[in-house]
């Protein structure tokens, strides 16, 4: 009879616990808190990435959670087991965790296939077996005896993922891996690498400095600004959502306008801005991507300005034009106040130096932010 027939509670299964678990981490150098009061979990199977600047303390938490770097507060859990507090600590070794470096650290006196099994602790026919399959599935198995010299860095890059991977670490913390790979190569590797660890279940904290790579890698983009995360959240969000001009900046270039809030309206040269909840007198950075300004082509600049319906629209004269491939980018130098505003258009567009255009900029897709 099912239990709820005869007044019993029905069991309701606990989801489980975050793979990897990481409580108000602080760590200080010199009076200084390089990491400050630092928290986020990672599922198994989900990708989530430190990303910020150089010396933000992204990489100084990634050594905490490996365990060669020593937090001054805070705790760090494993599928909801403690790993480490300022009092208890797991040996690195016993973690679980598995790591993979800038420079690859592959061993130049073993071959590829004896760099794959350090670490393994299994008998010989399983140690192989597991060798085997993952020199497979990146690809390596015609270079089972080569050693690391003879290799591409691309395929010591795969070298070293199945290396990390060969002994099923729950978690695997991946600092700057594609930096060192030429451009043409690293799209199509942090493909297959995301593809293996994905297939494997494993739960990853990658660092990186790059935009496009944690957009490109992550499910969880966290953004790390003087030791503090100061936003966290899918790629979409941080892109279209930034919590501030900074973090605006940091995806990609940016035109800032300068106004001041009066009747909670922005006065700029495209109209006015809403700026609700915002103190008149308050100064403000209107903050839009080169790709959401829009040049008046149908006009012209030597005619009147566009009509309402088409949005305001402001005056400016092109400094220069670039050519960068897919799209070209131009340069404005503003009538209103001298600014020089950055606009991005696909395919070939070139104006000449000189050449008079209106611009108007998509509404919904500027940031309005108080400024700092």
């Amino acid at each position: 009879m099912p239990t709820e027939l005869i007044g019993l509670p029905v069991p309701h299964s606990q989801p489980p616990p975050p793979r990897l678990a990481v409580d108000k981490l602080t760590r200080v150098f010199d009076g200084l808190a390089v990491v400050d009061d630092v928290s986020f979990t990672v599922s198994a199977g989900e990708v989530a990435c430190l990303l910020g600047p150089s010396g933000c303390g992204k990489s100084t938490t990634l050594r905490i959670v490996a365990g060669v770097d020593m937090q001054d507060g805070g705790r760090i859990s494993v599928d909801g087991r403690l790993v480490c507090d300022t009092v208890f600590r797991v040996p690195p070794e016993r973690r679980a965790i598995g790591l993979m470096f800038q420079d690859f650290a592959l061993f130049p006196h073993l071959s590829v296939a004896d760099n794959v099994a350090f670490g393994l602790k299994g008998g010989a026919a399983a140690n192989r077996a597991r060798v085997a399959e993952l020199l497979d599935r990146v690809r390596m198995s015609d270079h089972v005896d080569s050693y690391p010299h003879a290799l591409s860095g691309g395929e010591q890059q795969r070298v070293a993922l199945a290396r990390a991977l060969a002994p099923s670490p729950r978690i695997l913390l991946m600092d700057e891996p594609f930096s060192g790979l030429d451009e043409r190569l690293r799209d199509g590797i942090r493909d297959e690498t995301l593809a293996l660890l994905k297939d494997e279940g494993t739960a990853v904290l990658l660092v990186t400095h790059e935009p496009h790579e944690a957009m490109r890698m992550a499910d969880q983009i966290l953004l790390m600004r003087r030791g503090r995360i100061v936003q966290r959240g899918a790629p979409y969000n941080l892109y279209n959502a930034p919590v501030d001009r900074e973090a605006a900046a940091f995806f990609s270039d940016v035109n800032v306008l300068t106004g001041t809030v009066q009747g909670a309206l922005t006065d700029t040269p495209f109209g006015e801005f809403l700026t609700p909840g915002v103190p008149d007198g308050t100064p403000v950075d209107i903050v839009i991507r080169p790709q959401h300004l829009r040049i008046d082509f149908h006009r012209g600049g030597r005619g009147p300005a566009p009509t309402p319906e088409h949005g305001t629209a402001a005056h400016g004269v092109v400094q220069r034009a670039r050519f960068l491939g897919r799209e070209s980018l131009v340069e404005f130098r503003m009538d209103h106040d001298g600014s020089v505003l950055r606009a991005t258009v696909p395919a070939v567009f070139m104006p000449d130096p000189g050449t008079p255009m209106w611009l108007m900029l998509r509404r919904d897709r500027a940031f309005v932010f108080p400024r700092r």
